[in-house]
C-alpha cells in the first residue's frame, strides 16, 4: 500500500532521477497520478527514473512528450519475487485546451490493470484530477534542488453493510 504522503528533497539532476526509481517501487498498478510543477521543475527527469526502475526505458531515452502529448514505454514490474508486464505512459497536457480535446487522447484506454499513467499539466481539467489516485508536486527550491512530493488521496471505503 502506498502512503498518503512520500516527500524528499534533491539537489541534481542525477538525485531526482534516483528519487524517481524509488518512487517507482511505491507505484503499483494500476495508477493515475498528476505530475504537478511548473515549467522547468523536473517532471520529466523524475519520469526518467521511474521508467528506468520499471525496465521500461534507459534515462536517455526518455523525453518530454510536449508536443505528441503520449509516451508509451513497456517494462516489468517486481510483483512476489516474479517479473510481471507493465506500461508506462507520460502524458503532458500543456498544450491541450478543453475537454473536448483532452477525449481525443482516449485517457480510459490507458488506464488498465497493468498501467501506471502520469500526466503533466492534469491539474488544468477536473475530468482528470477526478480520475485520479494522487499527485507527484514538485516545487523547484534554490538552484537545482526540488522537492518531491507524492501525495495520494484516500483510497475508498467499502460500504457496510
Amino acid at each position: 500500500m502506498t502512503p498518503p504522503q512520500t516527500e524528499f528533497v534533491t539537489h541534481s539532476s542525477a538525485e531526482t532521477i534516483a528519487v524517481g526509481r524509488k518512487l517507482a517501487a511505491l507505484l503499483t498498478p494500476p495508477k493515475f497520478l498528476i505530475l504537478h510543477g511548473d515549467l522547468g521543475a523536473g517532471k520529466t527527469t523524475l519520469v526518467k527514473g521511474i521508467a528506468e526502475a520499471l525496465d521500461a526505458a534507459e534515462s536517455d531515452e526518455v523525453t518530454s512528450p510536449t508536443f505528441t502529448l503520449v509516451h508509451e514505454y513497456e517494462g516489468t514490474l517486481d510483483r512476489h519475487g516474479k517479473r510481471t508486464p507493465v506500461l508506462l505512459y507520460h502524458l503532458d497536457l500543456y498544450r491541450i485546451e478543453s475537454e473536448r480535446q483532452l477525449e481525443t487522447l482516449g485517457l480510459d484506454d490507458l488506464q488498465t490493470d497493468d498501467s501506471i499513467v502520469l500526466v503533466e499539466w492534469g491539474e488544468k481539467f477536473p475530468s482528470v484530477v477526478k480520475r485520479s489516485q494522487g499527485e507527484i508536486v514538485m516545487t523547484s527550491l534554490d538552484g537545482d534542488a526540488r522537492r518531491i512530493v507524492l501525495k495520494m488521496k484516500p483510497e475508498p471505503t467499502a460500504a457496510k453493510s
